[in-house]
């Protein structure tokens, strides 16, 4: 078994330096469409940390009446933090509030006179509550709403922003489905390509296999010289796509820094290039096997 595969790998090898120019332009087709699929597998994440950071940006603020006692407020913000909807809660006291205001306004004379005027601290406590999803916010309002709360609660400014984190829902919602769109779409039109660039190979090597069928051949032998072909052909595909990834990672990292800051493009390319690495290979060899399993078929009905 062994010194027969050696063989098939062999002949798959001269038939590659034969057919040198060819197998060059094979290779190049198969990089694209590797790379196609590892765009698809980057853009997924890259997608979902634009979204999460949309949802991040969004949160429903709770101000606390005058009066109310800074241990209600504690009771009440950690029966908000065991609502499973709920991802975050943070507490602003009045005196943080003022602080905030204080460090913000400090240069406007305007604001600072109105406020030493006012004699008192006139900020209000206040919850900030982000939950895991945009459209859970609204189980969070309703459970704050109830009769239990009202002597506690000023005002819940759901309601004003309700418009703005409905938006954000709809865009991100429409991003998803966007993505999984592009990536069934792309992926097609990535093995499409391979496997015509591959049958175009095949096809030049169309009367060799009749003849091997005539004087007796199995199916299988024939096979197997291309499908080494496609195996060898995937692997180097699969190696130039991930250098070629790893150099544009690294080279638009900056760029990509500025558009999504956080992000870091190459580090998170570098987190999961082994995952990445595995991927491409994985698609370089199946691609390369699939499509000339399948171009060679029509030509061995003899």
């Amino acid at each position: 078994m062994f010194v027969l595969t050696k063989r098939i790998f062999r002949s798959g090898w001269q038939g590659l330096v034969r057919d040198g120019g060819i197998i060059i332009a094979n290779i190049f087709i198969m990089a694209m469409a590797i790379s196609v699929i590892t765009s698809l597998f980057l853009f997924r994440d890259i997608s979902q940390f634009v979204i999460q950071g949309l949802q991040d940006k969004v949160d429903v603020s709770v101000y606390f009446k005058y009066e109310a006692a800074e241990e209600d407020v504690i009771r009440v913000r950690e029966a908000v933090a065991s609502i499973p909807e709920v991802k975050e809660v943070n507490y602003v006291s009045r005196q943080e509030a003022l602080e905030k205001f204080t460090e913000k306004h400090g240069s406007d004379p305007v604001l600072m006179d109105s406020l030493t005027e006012v004699g008192v601290n006139p900020f209000l406590a206040s919850l900030g509550i982000k939950a895991f999803q945009a459209y859970q916010y609204e189980a969070v309002v309703g459970f704050l709403e109830s009769p239990q709360y009202d002597y506690l609660i000023e005002k819940i400014d759901y309601h004003e922003r309700k418009p703005v984190i409905e938006s954000i829902y709809g865009l991100t919602s429409n991003f998803n489905k966007a993505g999984i769109a592009f990536s069934v779409i792309f992926a097609l039109i990535a093995v499409l390509v391979a496997f015509n660039t591959i049958r175009l190979s095949i096809y030049n090597s169309r009367e060799e296999i009749k003849i091997q069928k005539l004087v007796g051949a199995s199916n299988w032998f024939v096979r197997g010289p291309f499908l080494a072909q496609g195996t060898i052909c995937g692997f180097f595909a699969a190696i130039f796509c991930f250098l070629l990834f790893t150099l544009l990672t690294w080279g638009l990292d900056s760029k990509a820094e500025l558009l999504f800051p956080g992000l870091g493009l190459f580090s998170f390319f570098v987190a999961n290039i082994w995952m990445i690495l595995l991927i491409q290979l994985v698609s370089g060899i199946v691609l390369g096997v699939l499509s000339s399993l399948i171009a060679v078929r029509r030509y061995l009905k003899v």
